[in-house]
């Protein structure tokens, strides 16, 4: 199924259809749409303007910079130059980005004095609009600005969800579990934008309604490394106790180590069916699984068990 079409504020505003771009002369790559290099429209032409003379737009989802890709690039911009121009509007005496801040960016490290711009004209609504989907479609925001962005257009220009999922192409179901990441606490939202905790960690945090054992559990997963499936282990475990005994500090056994999981490996390879190895302070478990009677019999005769 193909995605929505673009809104037609982002229509206007790209001033033509989303057609096939020509590779990016000398550099090696290629741009996938007209919404990443766009052309001018009948009537518009490329400027160059001093470098100076550009601000970045407030309504730019993207916050975060690296350094090191922002290097990367002014290096590419020493060699080749800006093969895409700037997509700017008029503010006053200023140009205000509506696409390009990271070639605006790296073009001030690369000591350029000017740069290649397209004038538009564009409201608020459409300029977020185009910085998300373009950001979107080069996958460049992490989850919590995508977040920020679809908070933003529902909040600023009171778009619903299904018609944000219109707007940049998703699904409403994917717009709506990228909405729930703003109600973690600004601790677990650090933590998510960092990388010490994946969106997948922090969609099953979630589904603790006490933000404390949200914390406890999100920095227990950080500290014993846990994967996605041994939180959700926990938050189930947890949830499973009484309510009284819910309220209290979620204390509870340690995960299975590295170790433990280790030793699975080596017995399911050693017997040839699922094993499970519970251990707690010396004490456990060890399950091995069988489904018939000759599997049994295999699994003895591995143990060196004889059948009389």
């Amino acid at each position: 199924m193909s995605k929505p079409a673009l809104g037609r504020g982002l229509g206007a505003l790209l001033g033509g259809s989303a057609s096939l771009a020509k590779p990016a002369a000398a550099t090696g790559a290629t741009v996938s749409t007209a919404l990443a290099a766009p052309e001018p429209s009948p009537g518009e032409r490329v400027l160059r303007v001093p470098l100076l003379r550009i601000r970045p737009c407030p309504l730019q989802p993207r916050k975060d910079f690296p350094e090191e890709t922002l290097r990367e690039l002014a290096d590419s911009i020493r060699a080749q130059g800006i093969v895409q121009p700037l997509i700017v509007r008029e503010q006053g005496s200023f140009l205000e980005l509506i696409a390009g801040e990271r070639r605006w960016r790296a073009a001030q490290l690369a000591g350029l004095s000017e740069a290649p711009v397209i004038v538009r004209t564009a409201d608020d609504r459409a300029v977020l609009e185009l910085a998300l989907i373009e950001n979107l479609q080069r996958e460049n925001l992490n989850a919590l600005e995508e977040a920020q962005g679809y908070a933003q257009l529902a909040s600023q220009f009171q778009l619903t969800q299904e018609e944000i999922a219109v707007k940049v192409g998703k699904s409403r179901a994917a717009v709506a579990n990228a909405l729930r990441l703003l109600k973690l606490t600004p601790l677990l939202q650090g933590f998510l934008r960092d990388g010490r905790l994946s969106v997948g960690h922090a969609k099953v945090l979630l589904g603790l309604d006490d933000l404390k054992h949200q914390q406890h559990l999100a920095e227990r997963a950080i500290k014993e490394s846990l994967n996605v499936r041994q939180t959700e282990k926990l938050v189930a475990r947890l949830q499973l106790r009484p309510p009284t005994e819910r309220s209290q500090a979620p204390v509870l056994p340690p995960m299975a180590d590295a170790h433990i999981a280790g030793l699975e490996n080596q017995l399911r390879e050693r017997f040839g069916t699922k094993v499970s190895l519970h251990y707690q302070q010396g004490k456990g478990s060890l399950q091995i699984l069988f489904f018939n009677d000759a599997d049994l019999e295999r699994i003895l005769q591995i143990a060196g068990v004889t059948v009389e």
